[in-house]
């Protein structure tokens, strides 16, 4: 049995919307394991990318426990979750955040600037990262000179570059046409196979939760289904 990477005990979060209570997790219990590449899916308002923020440390749940990488996060604040999301955790997102003025390296270099690397360390770091998801030819390339699937490719070498235990992806694949978005999923596979990266997926794809060894189902801010998959192949 693997270590649990997540573990989520009586997880509740709410918003104040008009003067009315949303409840969007609902005393949540949840584990996930180390090393497992998992797909988060549900209908819109179904809680994914709130608890994926949860876990993340990008935003506090109202009550219930949250451990991520052995850390209970619930009771880290201001800098120490700052600290410990910088070490532990790399986000991808749907529209990719990268800053258009810097390139593709000096993006991936920006989680680095927080650690205690030096400028030559931090850019062969980089180097590194962009050679793994297949752009180490596009290293001084701006974002508008790159496609929408290398920019979420530079996005994925920037997650990555501080070697997290980590990957949290919301919709990686939703701005993306079918062949980028594939390519996509081939790097996000070969990130948990050969690198063990635990990674979790929101999506609302069933073609791209088919990649995920296993998919999470949410459903009004509660756990619906767990299904246990034999990955597909990458192409």
């Amino acid at each position: 049995m693997s270590e649990s990477m997540i573990r989520v005990r009586g997880l509740t979060k709410r918003y104040e919307r008009g003067g009315e209570t949303l409840t969007v997790l609902d005393n949540l219990n949840l584990e996930m394991e180390e090393g497992r590449f998992y797909a988060l899916m549900g209908p819109s308002g179904s809680g994914k990318t709130t608890l994926l923020n949860l876990i993340g440390g990008l935003d506090t749940a109202d009550s219930g426990e949250l451990v991520v990488a052995g850390e209970d996060v619930a009771q880290l604040s201001g800098a120490d979750l700052a600290a410990w999301r910088g070490a532990n955790v790399g986000f991808v997102f749907q529209g990719f955040n990268l800053i258009p003025v810097l390139t593709a390296r000096e993006n991936v270099e920006l989680p680095l600037k927080l650690t205690p690397l030096s400028r030559a360390q931090r850019r062969q770091q980089a180097e590194t990262a962009l050679k793994l998801v297949g752009l180490g030819d596009r290293l001084d390339h701006r974002p508008r000179q790159l496609s929408g699937g290398q920019e979420q490719r530079v996005a994925i070498a920037r997650a990555i570059a501080t070697d997290p235990k980590l990957i949290l992806a919301d919709e990686p694949t939703g701005d993306l046409d079918r062949k980028s978005a594939e390519q996509v999923l081939d790097l996000l596979g070969r990130l948990n196979r050969e690198f063990k990266k635990t990674i979790l997926m929101v999506t609302h794809d069933p073609h791209a939760a088919e990649r995920a060894q296993s998919i999470v189902h949410l459903d009004k801010g509660q756990l619906g289904r767990i299904e246990h998959n034999q990955p597909a192949a990458a192409h």
